[in-house]
């Protein structure tokens, strides 16, 4: 109460010394005072239990309790927020035929992605398919660059030539096209990690759709006999395209398909469960104990690609349901709102600056110029002297540079 009544004496006094100044003043001076009760009153730290990960082939699992720090709070949910309202925007701007092709969204996932990214190292390797906006953001790469990217523009992070599907970042593989194919890439990162001696993991995601490929199984056999720093993670979305798990898997239990790895299913709702057993896997890896298997338990809003409305397989109440109760965003931010880790007023900041940044990403991306015919072939090649390149048209000839 003291407190209260000092605060309200300090904004007092800030109006009568600024009053012949303008309102404005008086605003900004009884913000400052505000702002700094919240920051000093905000609990810095909280512990939660968490939903218990269920094993295989492992005696013990990771933790069920997780602590959350407010800055650690803050930044997932700032980061998870804008891989939402970018996807959201990215819907948006293919319904206007802005962003053409193939275009996956990952709404609904952000969890997976927050999580992981908090569980591993920066200089750890990540892989996946190609719902992959999420991970090329966690990845380092600003939104800027990925709205330009989906809209083929110059100053996209491929220079306008991959496209959705076709992302990178410093170690980050990418988005790829070819279902389950960034699996066996994934191991052989994992095997150059190890042949380098670096104690670096590489993270290979694919979803329950690329979970019957027979090259994962392939890429299981490698992984185990070379006891390969790998994380192989199944993002279970309930539905391979159109098509349930329960009608395209005879075994639904993603987590034990590794059969001789040990094998983890994980909520993958809640970036705290997610963070905690990600941290578990990668100590796992780190511990030369071999490769690990998990799966995700997730579930994305969208259609499986802008061709799906994504309601002639489930009903709209089936969403509506998942994102009333299991929506990892509104999650987190319950979580600090009841515990006095964040104000709500805080947070609505929060989301108009990040609107603002979507928005100027999204006048980017439809503004920057496609690149130039004569820098098709640019790149094909890492290190090697300008070379013709055949085929790309009868009247003109390409080179590559790199």
């Amino acid at each position: 109460m003291q407190k209260m009544l000092t605060l309200i004496s300090n904004v007092y006094r800030l109006g009568n010394a600024s009053k012949n100044v303008g309102a404005q003043t008086v605003s900004e001076g009884a913000r400052m005072v505000l702002s700094t009760r919240f920051f000093t009153d905000f609990t810095p730290q909280a512990s939660f239990d968490i939903k218990k990960c269920e094993l295989h082939r492992l005696e013990a699992g990771p933790s069920e309790t997780a602590v959350l720090t407010r800055e650690q709070g803050l930044q997932y949910y700032r980061t998870m927020q804008t891989m939402r309202r970018m996807e959201l925007k990215a819907d948006q701007l293919y319904k206007q035929k802005i962003i053409r092709g193939f275009c996956h969204l990952y709404d609904g996932q952000e969890a997976c992605a927050m999580g992981i990214e908090a569980g591993i190292n920066p200089t750890d390797h990540l892989i996946t398919a190609y719902r992959a906006h999420g991970y090329t953001f966690t990845r380092g790469v600003s939104v800027r660059e990925i709205m330009a990217e989906l809209t083929g523009r110059r100053g996209g992070v491929a220079k306008g030539k991959g496209g959705s599907m076709h992302m990178y970042a410093k170690h980050f593989y990418g988005g790829n096209g070819i279902v389950g194919a960034q699996v066996p890439l994934g191991a052989g990162v994992a095997l150059a990690c190890q042949y380098q001696g670096n104690n670096q993991v590489c993270v290979a995601l694919y979803g329950d759709g690329a979970a019957n490929q027979g090259q994962i199984f392939e890429s299981f056999n490698m992984a185990a006999l070379w006891k390969l720093p790998c994380i192989f993670i199944c993002e279970n979305n309930k539905f391979g395209m159109g098509t349930s798990v329960e009608r395209s898997s005879a075994s639904t239990d993603y987590f034990k398909r590794g059969d001789y790895i040990p094998g983890i299913k994980v909520d993958g709702m809640d970036v705290l469960c997610v963070r905690e057993a990600i941290k578990f896997a990668a100590d796992y890896c780190r511990a030369g104990k071999g490769p690990i298997v998990m799966e995700l338990e997730t579930y994305r809003y969208h259609g499986h690609s802008m061709s799906d409305p994504g309601v002639s397989y489930r009903s709209r109440e089936e969403i509506q349901e998942v994102r009333s109760k299991s929506d990892p965003i509104t999650m987190l931010k319950e979580r600090m709102l009841s515990n006095n880790m964040a104000s709500v007023e805080e947070i609505k900041e929060i989301d108009v600056d990040i609107r603002k940044v979507i928005e100027d990403a999204a006048q980017f991306a439809i503004s920057d110029p496609e690149p130039p015919l004569d820098e098709l072939c640019n790149h094909i090649f890492a290190n090697d002297l300008p070379m013709e390149v055949r085929g790309t048209n009868p009247w003109v000839k390409l080179k590559s540079v790199s």
